[in-house]
C-alpha cells in the first residue's frame, strides 16, 4: 500500500517546487518591474502583500470549502490557477495599458493556485502511509519548496543570460510548464483523506484550544522570519550591496534557499534523535543573529552570509510548527492545516511589508532599516517557545 502512494508523494514534492516558482520567480524580476515600468519600491511591497493576502483569503476560504469539494479537485484546480498565473506574468504586463494591473492580476492567480498548494499539500502527505516519522517526512517534504527555490534562480539566472533581461517576460511562460506536468500526476495518483468526517475536530473547539493560538502564532512568526529576508533578498543584494544582477541573485535568494534546504534535509534525516523545541529555539536566535549580520556589516560578503544564515535558521520553522500540530491535535484534519497556512501567510505578507514600510520611510539606511525591524518576528518565535517550554514538554519530544 506504501509503494502505491510513492507517486502521490513525488506530486507533493512537485507541488511545492510549483510554490516556490510562484514565491520567488517575480522577486528576481523586482528591479526590472522598477525600472521597465516605473514602479515604485512601495508598489513593488504592494505586490508582495497582493501574492500573500490573497493566499490568507484562500486559506480561509479552503479550511471551510475544501473537504467538500475533495482533495483531489482542489489540488488540480491550483494547478490549473498556477498555470494560468505565470503566463499572465509574462503576457499581461505588455498588453495591457497599464502594467501595473497586469502584474496584479497575474499575482492573484500565483497566489490563489499557491494559496490552494499550501494548504493542501501538506495534509495528502500527512494521510499517504508512510514508513518514515511523520516529523522527518514533513521536514523532507517542505525541503522541495528549498530546492524549488535555488531551481528557480540558477534556471532563471541562465535564462536572463541566454535570453537577455530585455526578454524577462518568456521565463514565466517556460515556468508554467511544471504546474502543467503536475496538474497530469494529480489526476492519476491515489489520495487519502487526511481525518474521516465523523472523527473530524468541530472548528469551535479547535479555536477555543490555546494552544491552537499558539501555534497560530508561531506560524505567523516563521512565514515573517524566512519572507522577512527571502523576499527582498535579490534586491537587496544588488541596489543595498551593489552586486550585479546574477552575483546578487546567485549570492543572495540562492544561497539563502541553498542553507534553508540543507537545514530541512537533516532535519528530515535525523529529525527523530532531535529535540524539536530546543532545535527551533536555537533556529530563532541564529535568526536573530543573521538579519543583525546582513544589516550591520559593511563588507558585501559578510551581509551576503548574513542572508545565507537566515535561510538555514528558518528551515525548521515552518514544517517544525505543522509537526507540533500534528502530534498536538491529530483530529484537527484539514480545517487545522488550511488556517496553519493562513497563519503562515500572514507572517509572509507582513515580513516583507515591514521591511517594505520601515525602508521607505528612512530611505536614507534603505532595505538595511527594513531588515533591522524584520528581526522582531524570530524574536517573538523565541520568546514564545521559552515561555511555553515547561507545560508543553511532552509535545516537542
Amino acid at each position: 500500500m506504501k509503494e502505491k502512494y510513492t507517486y502521490t508523494i513525488y506530486a507533493c514534492y512537485l507541488g511545492y517546487i510549483v510554490q516556490a516558482i510562484i514565491n520567488n520567480l517575480p522577486p528576481l524580476l523586482f528591479l526590472t518591474f522598477q525600472q521597465e515600468f516605473q514602479i515604485s519600491i512601495e508598489k513593488i511591497g504592494l505586490l508582495i502583500t497582493v501574492n500573500f493576502g490573497v493566499q490568507i483569503v484562500v486559506d480561509f476560504l479552503a479550511a471551510r470549502y475544501v473537504d467538500r469539494i475533495g482533495y483531489r479537485t482542489s489540488v488540480i484546480a491550483a494547478h490549473i490557477c498556477s498555470v494560468s498565473g505565470l503566463i499572465g506574468l509574462g503576457i499581461l504586463p505588455g498588453i495591457m495599458e497599464h502594467s501595473y494591473v497586469g502584474l496584479i492580476i497575474a499575482m492573484t492567480f500565483n497566489a490563489i493556485g499557491g494559496g490552494l498548494i499550501e494548504v493542501l499539500v501538506s495534509p495528502i502527505v500527512e494521510a499517504a502511509p508512510s514508513s518514515k516519522a511523520k516529523e522527518a517526512a514533513m521536514s523532507l517534504l517542505h525541503s522541495f519548496y528549498c530546492w524549488g527555490h535555488v531551481l528557480v534562480v540558477v534556471m532563471s539566472t541562465v535564462g536572463f543570460r541566454l535570453l537577455g533581461m530585455e526578454n524577462w517576460y518568456i521565463l514565466p511562460i517556460i515556468w508554467s510548464i511544471v504546474p502543467f506536468v503536475n496538474i497530469y500526476l494529480f489526476l492519476k495518483v491515489p489520495i487519502r483523506t487526511l481525518v474521516e468526517e465523523e472523527e473530524r475536530m468541530p472548528a469551535g473547539h479547535l479555536l477555543r484550544m490555546r494552544m491552537f493560538w499558539l501555534l497560530f502564532a508561531l506560524m505567523v512568526c516563521a512565514g515573517a522570519s524566512e519572507q522577512g529576508m527571502s523576499q527582498w533578498a535579490s534586491l537587496f543584494a544588488e541596489e543595498g550591496l551593489k552586486q550585479s544582477k546574477m552575483m546578487g541573485d546567485l549570492l543572495g535568494p540562492c544561497f539563502f534557499a541553498v542553507l534553508m534546504g540543507c537545514s530541512r534535509m537533516f532535519y528530515g534525516k535525523f529529525g527523530e534523535r532531535i529535540d524539536l523545541r530546543k532545535f527551533m529555539v536555537g533556529s530563532g536566535i541564529l535568526c536573530v543573529a543573521s538579519y543583525l549580520l546582513a544589516v550591520l556589516m559593511k563588507n558585501p560578503m559578510f551581509a551576503l552570509c548574513g542572508c545565507g544564515l537566515c535561510g538555514l535558521s528558518v528551515g525548521i520553522m515552518w514544517p517544525g510548527t505543522f509537526s507540533m500540530s500534528a502530534k498536538l491535535c491529530p483530529q484537527g484534519g484539514t480545517m487545522m492545516f488550511a488556517l496553519l497556512a493562513l497563519a503562515g501567510d500572514l507572517g509572509c505578507a507582513a515580513g516583507p511589508g515591514v521591511v517594505s514600510l520601515v525602508s521607505e520611510h528612512l530611505p536614507a539606511y534603505g532595505l538595511k532599516a527594513g531588515l533591522a525591524a524584520a528581526i522582531v518576528f524570530p524574536g517573538v518565535m523565541v520568546f514564545l517557545l521559552l515561555c511555553n517550554r515547561r507545560k508543553n514538554e511532552k509535545y516537542y519530544q
